[in-house]
């Protein structure tokens, strides 16, 4: 899994980096909320490591920014060394899967973070099949003629819903609502930038079957070009 952590102290980052990786969970490190909540906004983790106290914001807000943009699906582990009942407590219903006091014992933490991991996988998402697409839902890939594309998250989830809604008008304040989410604080031109980029990253120019077409004024429409391979099809 890729895990995100969000800690201030280099120390008990590096050691966190470092067991982790020896459990064969690669990860990054922010240093602060504003830092991390930039960093989740540009690459998509696995699960999620919290400080409760950072030098410019709490755990608990980067939990409320966590459910209300990325969802529940996603992990989130609070470590820090406040154990009082009131933080623990505080910590779970904000949104955290679970609560490690720190220092963590390395066995105990990759322990934990398989458990939350595992409780928390989803199961029986389909794999879509359009034409030259695969999507995989579950394991968050898009292939296209078998080759894995590099997407980021919002790149993922935008595919995703343009797949599952062909054919339809589209406006950009629909999307934003849609992907982003309605309190998000991103602007309609973050849209147009998401959308150059699938159609450059996916061919989405007819040529593989499907055609993303801007609609002056309005938004877009994403279409499957009529061809014998490009029926869209569903695989559990």
């Amino acid at each position: 899994m890729y895990i995100g952590i969000a800690e201030d102290d280099p120390d008990q980052a590096a050691l966190l980096a470092l067991w982790l990786q020896g459990g064969q969970h690669p990860s990054r490190v922010f240093d602060s909320a504003h830092a991390f909540i930039e960093g989740l906004k540009r690459e998509r983790f696995d699960l999620l490591l919290i400080d409760w106290v950072l030098p410019d914001g709490t755990g608990a807000d980067l939990l409320a920014w966590v459910r209300q943009n990325l969802g529940w699906e996603l992990p989130v582990i609070v470590v820090t060394a406040r154990e009082d009942e009131e933080t623990v407590c505080t910590a779970l219903r904000a949104g955290a899967d679970d609560y490690i006091v720190k220092p963590p014992q390395p066995m105990a933490l990759l322990a934990r973070i398989e458990a939350v991991a595992r409780r928390l996988r989803p199961t029986g998402l389909p794999v879509l099949r359009m034409g030259s697409y695969e999507i995989d839902v579950q394991r968050h890939r898009l292939a296209l003629n078998g080759e894995a594309v590099a997407l980021t998250q919002k790149e993922f989830d935008l595919a995703v819903y343009l797949f599952q809604n062909p054919g339809k008008l589209m406006s950009r304040d629909h999307l934003l609502n849609k992907v982003w989410g309605l309190n998000t604080d991103v602007d309609t031109r973050t849209v147009d930038t998401h959308i150059s980029r699938l159609r450059k990253k996916l061919a989405l120019d007819g040529r593989n079957g499907w055609r993303m077409a801007p609609v002056y004024g309005y938004g877009y429409r994403f279409d499957r070009v009529d061809s014998p391979d490009t029926t869209p099809q569903s695989a559990g």
